[in-house]
């Protein structure tokens, strides 16, 4: 989506699913996490699909995977979704963890979508060409799931799809 993005221009899951060959379960399911997370709409009808509510610069790493996987924290007592640790109170590690999980964040939230759309994304990981066999990164499966579908629908997609 971010690699052919104009205002409004829809694409269809099923579409998606076949230019980078995922099963369409999986895309259908990161699509609408990527709506219920305010990054796509979606729009019945014909003519229907999801977009990008806004332009591929404004969108950072950090709301991807928030929208896809919830708030990034390292360890449990940092996301604040764990009530008080039992060893809070002692912890000489905690105060660490919240730093570490605070740059994480700045450095997610000083990417945006477009960086991540450069030529060639969609078609290799980590500078390798892309191939049947996993890689063996870390990199999470639906965090990869998404930038491959959207870069599939990137500015510099449609350019090269259109010349």
């Amino acid at each position: 989506m971010a690699g052919d993005y104009a205002p409004g221009r829809t694409h269809n899951a099923r579409d998606l699913a076949g230019d980078i060959q995922v099963p369409l379960p999986m895309v259908s399911k990161t699509l609408k996490a990527l709506v219920r997370g305010g990054l796509l709409e979606s729009q019945r009808g014909i003519h229907g699909g999801y977009y990008l509510v806004t332009d591929p610069e404004s969108i950072t790493i950090l709301e991807i995977i928030r929208a896809l996987e919830g708030e990034i924290a390292l360890t449990e007592c940092v996301d604040g979704a764990t009530p008080q640790c039992c060893i809070e109170s002692s912890c000489n590690t905690r105060e660490h963890w919240h730093r570490i999980s605070a740059v994480v964040r700045d450095a997610l939230g000083g990417i945006t979508l477009k960086d991540m759309t450069g030529e060639g994304l969609a078609s290799s990981c980590h500078g390798q060409a892309r191939s049947t066999e996993p890689c063996g990164c870390r990199v999470s499966s639906a965090e990869t799931l998404s930038r491959t579908v959207i870069s599939e629908i990137s500015p510099e997609k449609q350019k090269s799809s259109s010349a």
